[in-house]
């Protein structure tokens, strides 16, 4: 196993920049997830520390080797890619041994290998069946125990879920996750779905447009996003955004509604310009506080989300670019008022966030 450090990586296709400047620094052992909408960049960078693409600028390193110039075969890492890439008129054993046979390693290895990769897989009783005869979920565990057999150095995942159903691509999250607390070998995967690297990274990468936004580890980003892009890309449903100004110890957007400023952070001066951000399970029911009107009731069991309308607001009004959509709640309590009857509800002033309007970083 070895750690990864990329240092100020560029790419550019032609006249054309991709990835500007990007630096990371990955530890030995650690779970990083690279995530953000597509075209930021994620898959390109994945592929440069592959090898499959050559870097424009910058360095790679894996362990203490910088790997710039090293052909893929000999970057010690082993990918799993999103379309499984198995050979179709091959058996699962034969795809999970192909790479130590072009290696000529020893059968007895071999056979160890693919038996030990099989047993932490549950493959075992596969081992004779072609792809066509697997499920989805199956053909994505064969993959991922072709890259166990190499035991590498690091494991690369390029969005190894995407094809799979809701329902299997949590219960393959749960199986990578466990699978890497056993190997503890260092592992970078792309994914653009937020919920995917919530749950199964040490470390989140948010990129956007080339560039890196934010590090850190999945709960920092939640609970502290540098800016509004991180702010509203993580979290499910996103953050409410709210344009408006501080005034008289409290925050009044350009529609007139007034909500409390955040208790936690430096309050920022009087009159001064501001971007509300409050997540949407961060708004509570109160008796006493700001009415609005329901416009959509979604019930999920667990949770009832709601989007409201505050009074006198149009679409789109107090929203940060306009963004034509009502402020979605999440409660825990049933919710039995339904479409244009009133609610009142109130932001918790710990959670809140403020950001600059101009520059996107946050206030406190």
């Amino acid at each position: 196993m070895a750690g990864l450090e990329i240092r100020n990586v560029r790419k550019s296709f032609g006249a054309t920049p991709i990835l500007h400047g990007v630096s990371i620094d990955i530890q030995d052992g650690e779970f990083v997830i690279l995530v953000g909408p597509s075209g930021c960049g994620k898959s390109t960078l994945l592929r440069m520390i592959a090898g499959l693409e050559n870097i424009t600028a910058g360095e790679i390193r894996i362990g203490s080797r910088v790997v710039n110039a090293v052909p893929p075969k000999e970057r010690d890492i082993a990918m799993v890619f999103q379309n499984y890439a198995l050979y179709p008129h091959m058996t699962v054993r034969d795809n999970m041994a192909f790479s130590l046979k072009l290696r000529k390693a020893p059968k007895d290895e071999v056979a160890s290998r693919v038996g030990r990769a099989a047993a932490i897989l549950g493959l075992e009783k596969l081992l004779e069946r072609y792809p066509r005869q697997l499920s989805g979920g199956q053909r994505q565990r064969v993959a991922m125990g072709r890259a166990i057999v190499r035991d590498p150095q690091v494991f690369l995942f390029d969005e190894p879920l995407s094809n799979l159903d809701a329902k299997l691509r949590v219960a393959m999250r749960a199986e990578i996750k466990e699978l890497h607390q056993r190997l503890r070998t260092t592992t970078v995967y792309v994914t653009h779905d937020q919920i995917e690297a919530m749950t199964m990274a040490d470390k989140i990468v948010v990129m956007h447009d080339g560039v890196v936004e934010q590090i850190g580890a999945p709960l920092d980003l939640y609970d502290r996003p540098d800016n509004l892009f991180v702010a509203g890309f993580i979290g499910s449903p996103a953050m409410n955004f709210l344009k408006g100004r501080v005034a008289d110890g409290t925050f009044r957007t350009d529609g007139g509604l007034t909500l409390p400023l955040p208790t936690r952070g430096a309050r920022p001066a009087d009159g001064q310009p501001a971007v509300y951000g409050l997540r949407p399970e961060h708004v509570r029911l109160d008796g006493g506080g700001v009415p609005v009107e329901v416009a959509v009731v979604e019930p999920t069991g667990s949770e009832t989300m709601v989007l409201v309308r505050p009074p006198g607001r149009e679409a789109g009004q107090d929203l940060v670019k306009d963004v034509a959509r009502d402020m979605a709640c999440v409660f825990r309590e049933r919710i039995t008022a339904g479409p244009g009857e009133r609610i009142a509800i109130t932001a918790d002033p710990a959670l809140v966030h403020l950001f600059d309007p101009d520059s996107g970083r946050r206030l406190n």
